[in-house]
C-alpha cells in the first residue's frame, strides 16, 4: 500500500512510489519548498528535504547565453548560425515554413536538436528536421516519453501489448500499480488487476 507523503518517509521510500503533481506541490507548500518547475524538479527538492530537513535546494546554474542574437526579430537565412541563445519563435517558424514548406511543425525531437546544436547552420537544421520527419513516419517509430510521464508510458505499453483492452481497463491497472513500491513500468503480470 502506498504511504502518505509526509516527513515520516525516507527519501528512498519516497522514490519507490508514484506521486501526483498535486501531492508534490502540497507537500512543498506545507514545508516551504519552492513549487516551481515540473514533477522531476519537485521530486528532487522533496528528496533533498527528506534527506537533509532543509528546504534550501541547491540551484542548478546554467550558463547564461553569450549570444545576443534575437530569434524573434532577426532576418534568418539558411546560413544563419544557431546560437546558444536559440529560442523558438514565430520568426523561426515562418523561416522554416518558407524553407521546408507549409507542412513544417515544431516537434520535441527537433526542438531538442536545435538547442543542442549551437554552431550549426539553419540549413543543417532543415536537413535534421527532414530526417526526423522520415523517422517519425516509420510504422515502427515510437516517440520517447519523458520520465515524468510514467502514466502515459504505462498506458501506451499496456495497450500495445493488449490491443483488446480498453483505456478504462488500462487505467484500473495503472491505479493499482502506482500503489506498489515497484518501478511503474507495465508488466504482463499487471493484468491480474482486471481479471
Amino acid at each position: 500500500m502506498r504511504p502518505t507523503l509526509d516527513t515520516n518517509l525516507t527519501a528512498d521510500e519516497f522514490q519507490k512510489h508514484y506521486w501526483l503533481r498535486e501531492e508534490l506541490e502540497s507537500f512543498c507548500k506545507v514545508h516551504g519548498i519552492n513549487c516551481s518547475g515540473g514533477k522531476i524538479d519537485l521530486a528532487d527538492r522533496i528528496k533533498h528535504y527528506l534527506n537533509t530537513g532543509s528546504s534550501n535546494f541547491p540551484r542548478k546554474f546554467s550558463k547564461a547565453p553569450v549570444s545576443k542574437f534575437d530569434w524573434a526579430t532577426e532576418k534568418l537565412t539558411p546560413d544563419t548560425i544557431i546560437t546558444d541563445s536559440y529560442k523558438n519563435s514565430e520568426n523561426v517558424r515562418a523561416f522554416f515554413k518558407s524553407l521546408i514548406g507549409e507542412h513544417f511543425k515544431f516537434n520535441t525531437e527537433f526542438m531538442n536538436w536545435m538547442k543542442s546544436n549551437a554552431g550549426k547552420r539553419l540549413s543543417d537544421a532543415a536537413e535534421a528536421w527532414e530526417q526526423i520527419r522520415v523517422r517519425q513516419k516509420d510504422p515502427l517509430y515510437k516517440s520517447e516519453i519523458a520520465p515524468q510521464f510514467e502514466y502515459n508510458k504505462y498506458i501506451r505499453d499496456l495497450l500495445k501489448d493488449n490491443p483488446g483492452l480498453t483505456v478504462k481497463e488500462a487505467i484500473i491497472c495503472w491505479k493499482e500499480k502506482r500503489k506498489l513500491p515497484v518501478p511503474k513500468r507495465y508488466d504482463r503480470d499487471d493484468l491480474r488487476f482486471i481479471l
